[in-house]
């Protein structure tokens, strides 16, 4: 019998441990696959990572058996929840360039670029930091290095 091919692969965008049903089922409904047996897996993928968002790309076979694979937080999501510690409001600037949002510590800086760097094109911390200083610059943050 031959492998199942496969026929598609969509990235969404969830809740850690409490994955939408609705959501799952406009994203993957055409694709036939198990919604409770993704909805099942990627809540207990990602169980430990609670009250963040994980994109996951779901594989579908024409066997309609699925695979998951999680990625990192999105990098927006990451720079709000740092200025939400803050105490700052969780959200960047109405104006960017003209009115900051707050500001972001070297090391807050650091800790983001770490975390995101499995899914940036470097490998390199000095590099994935500048990324995500760019990030925070055009949703008005302001960076402190």
């Amino acid at each position: 019998m031959a492998p199942a091919k496969k026929t598609h692969e969509i990235t969404i965008n969830l809740e850690a441990g409490a994955a939408s049903m609705m959501d799952l089922g406009k994203v993957l409904g055409q694709t036939g696959v198990n919604l409770v047996g993704v909805k099942r897996a990627y809540d207990e993928a990602t169980a430990g990572q609670r009250g963040d968002v994980i994109p996951v790309v779901v594989t579908v076979r024409d066997d309609k058996s699925f695979g998951l694979r999680l990625k990192t937080p999105p990098t927006a999501f990451l720079i709000r929840k740092a200025l939400a510690a803050k105490g700052l409001p969780g959200k960047g600037s109405g104006t960017p360039g003209h009115k900051p949002a707050g500001t972001l510590g070297a090391a807050q800086l650091r800790a983001i670029a770490e975390r995101k760097l499995p899914d940036l094109n470097t490998a390199d911390i000095p590099t994935a930091m500048r990324i995500v200083a760019g990030t925070a610059r055009s949703m008005g943050v302001a960076v402190e290095i």
